[in-house]
């Protein structure tokens, strides 16, 4: 194992994005807010007593609030409670997280180490998984190509 292994286990284990994103608590929030089946809303009792184990109001109402704040939850008043949703669907979170951590990945001079790295470690793990990859940089191409005329 190189030297980076045992330092990089932690991000081999996680493999969703909103693993390495989220918090625990906020995870689980979240996954409380796209549960519920009628789209109206939760206020934070309901949302406190959906998360399955024992937590301070005040707790899921801080990180309600930090979920609302990060755009990740919309919430509307009724009376004097918020009522919560999610702010966006789960596929939709995790598209933008893994946009966002590529991105972030791409910046500066990493980019060419970071696509060899990719690419060596997609076609060790699955060649049908390589040629879909040739083919999204080939329809991105023609895609470029043809906005650009």
């Amino acid at each position: 194992m190189g030297k980076w292994g045992s330092a990089l286990g932690w991000w081999r284990a996680t493999k969703h994005p909103l693993h390495t994103t989220l918090g625990h608590l906020e995870r689980d929030v979240m996954e409380v807010l796209w549960r519920a089946s009628d789209g109206n809303g939760l206020p934070v009792r309901d949302v406190q007593a959906r998360l399955g184990r024992k937590m301070a109001y005040t707790t899921v109402m801080t990180t309600l609030d930090r979920l609302f704040k990060k755009g990740l939850a919309t919430r509307r008043r009724e009376g004097r409670a918020f009522l919560y949703t999610a702010g966006l669907a789960e596929h939709e979170i995790e598209t933008t997280l893994t946009a966002g951590l590529v991105d972030g990945l791409l910046a500066g001079e990493a980019a060419a180490p970071l696509l060899s790295n990719l690419v060596d470690v997609v076609g060790n793990r699955d060649d049908r998984l390589l040629d879909e990859l040739e083919r999204l940089v080939k329809d991105k191409k023609a895609s470029l190509k043809r906005s650009q005329k």
